[in-house]
């Protein structure tokens, strides 16, 4: 096959549309979720040991790093969980034309930025 398409390879001025972004943004969110349950579950082992390592684990849970990556995980969660929310509404018929499926990004961006400033109040 011949093409003679141009072929743009500076990945700086390609432009995605809006529904691009919280797509690739949902996959993010997930990543960040699957990678915080090592975190989650170091922790769960700690708090069960004994009850030095629980005082211990509680006492690291107030440390600055602790608590950012407490709201990077509620950050995640919150935006996939809207995400997904969008995503089945869009599975169920709702949402998808051109104008909505833009409208639904734009729910989407200002809800999850929403939940994570709640979350960053919520975990400082």
């Amino acid at each position: 096959m011949n093409s003679k398409r141009p072929v743009n390879l500076d990945l700086t001025t390609i432009r995605l549309p809006l529904p691009a972004y919280t797509s690739i943004l949902h996959r993010v969110s997930g990543v960040i979720l699957f990678v915080g349950i090592a975190f989650l579950l170091y922790g769960l082992d700690l708090s069960l040991d004994s009850k030095a390592e629980f005082e211990q684990f509680t006492e690291c849970l107030t440390s600055p790093i602790a608590k950012f990556i407490a709201w990077g995980l509620l950050t995640g969660l919150g935006y996939h969980f809207v995400a997904g929310i969008k995503h089945l509404l869009m599975d169920a018929g709702i949402g998808e034309s051109k104008e909505s499926g833009k409208t639904g990004a734009q729910v989407t961006l200002v809800l999850g930025v929403a939940l994570s400033i709640l979350a960053g109040v919520w975990v400082w």
